[in-house]
């Protein structure tokens, strides 16, 4: 399947940009995020969320595409998706070296574009505001921010080096997000002129 992904740390706006360019383009925005979020708290899966999203660490690389592959294949069967005509813009996968080797037989990654903010007091303004306005509790606690961030800097943002750089597109995260969703868009259409 085609895909474009969507990168920064937690708190770039991935989500708010990513939505507003699958609205304005017409890509399926799937974030992984959201995906867990949506998990049965009491499933096997959900349980397993829990305890590594409350300590700001990444599910493990298995899991993760395990449940990745299932949700999409959901989508394929109920006609939601057509992995010959659509594409997907991917947001929170991949999120490690490994995860990036994991999809690469089956997700053809046409860009990337990257959400940069390299002040971390912005990012964890940002979270703590989110959890205020949208009650969500991985990003209620400083210290699982900065956990996240840590994750973010030492596994993440190595992936990146797993695509060719001509493929990245580094977009300022620190404007506004119609700003961002401005950027991104431009870079997306200079993509597939």
């Amino acid at each position: 399947m085609n895909a474009f992904l969507i990168f920064g740390p937690p708190g770039s706006g991935k989500g708010t940009v990513g939505a507003k360019l699958a609205a304005v383009t017409g890509v399926k925005h799937l974030s992984t995020g959201d995906i867990f979020r949506g998990l049965s708290p009491a499933s096997e899966s959900g349980k397993l969320f829990a305890s590594y999203a409350g300590a700001g660490k990444l599910v493990p690389d298995e899991v993760t595409i395990q449940i990745f592959s299932r949700y999409v294949n959901g989508l394929v069967d109920t006609n939601k998706f057509d992995p010959e005509k659509d594409y997907f813009l991917l947001d929170g996968i991949p999120r490690t070296v490994a995860q990036a080797d994991l999809i690469k037989s089956v997700v053809n990654v046409k860009h990337v574009f990257v959400l940069d903010v390299p002040d971390d007091s912005v990012i964890v303004e940002r979270l703590l505001r989110r959890a205020k306005i949208e009650g969500r509790k991985d990003d209620a606690d400083e210290s699982v921010i900065r956990a996240r961030l840590k994750e973010y800097e030492t596994k993440t943002a190595a992936v990146l080096s797993a695509y060719d750089s001509s493929l990245i597109t580094k977009i300022n995260g620190n404007q506004s997000p119609n700003a961002a969703l401005r950027d991104t868009l431009g870079a997306y259409l200079m993509v597939n002129d």
